[in-house]
């Protein structure tokens, strides 16, 4: 019974040095990423180490036709660009607020080191991702039903203050040169 209790306790032992150690080494960036001979693999680190979040795109111009593929970096900062057919590519680091870094030429089944490069100013970042761009996420709100909008009832002020209204669902039946000698007429009594 004793001898079951101590294998008990050494295999709860085990496990939490083992699960120990797995934490110490997720908290640093790691280049053991298992590659085969047709990815490319690495780790992307700027200034202040690893860089979480970026993009690493691999592009070839050396099959039938050009041939890209992007993938985002993991929060140590480590890629993996899997599948490629053979080619050389050239690899580079581009994300926000950085400039596209200097390009590496590369085969599958290699490992990479990139390096981020962040934007001098708010100018050079913009280049990458222009205002178009940004303005492209922009979410415009539905627009209301077409009942709604044509039940809405509309003001025009005459110049001697009185205000006349009239129904945009009635406007519609006329053509809009009838529309407007209505209002003005109605707003110059």
């Amino acid at each position: 019974m004793a001898s079951a209790q101590r294998l008990f306790a050494m295999a709860i032992g085990c496990v939490c040095f083992g699960s120990g150690s797995a934490a110490l080494a997720q908290g640093r960036p790691s280049a053991d990423i298992a590659i085969d001979a047709d990815d490319i693999a690495g780790i992307v680190t700027g200034e202040r180490g690893p860089e979480a979040g970026v993009w690493v795109i691999a592009e070839t111009t050396d099959l039938p036709t050009k041939f890209r593929k992007i993938v985002v970096t993991d929060e140590q900062g480590r890629y993996l660009v899997p599948d490629l057919p053979r080619a050389t590519y050239t690899l580079w680091v581009r994300g926000y607020g950085l400039v596209d870094s200097p390009s590496i030429r590369a085969m599958p089944g290699a490992r990479v080191a990139l390096r981020a490069v962040v934007a001098p100013d708010a100018r050079a970042a913009a280049q990458i991702y222009p205002a178009n761009y940004w303005y492209s996420l922009i979410q415009i709100p539905q627009a209301r039903s077409r009942r709604a909008a044509t039940s809405a009832t509309s003001s025009v002020t005459s110049r001697r203050g009185r205000c006349c209204r009239h129904s945009a669902s009635s406007s519609r039946r006329t053509t809009p040169g009838i529309i407007a000698r209505r209002s003005v007429r109605t707003a110059l009594r």
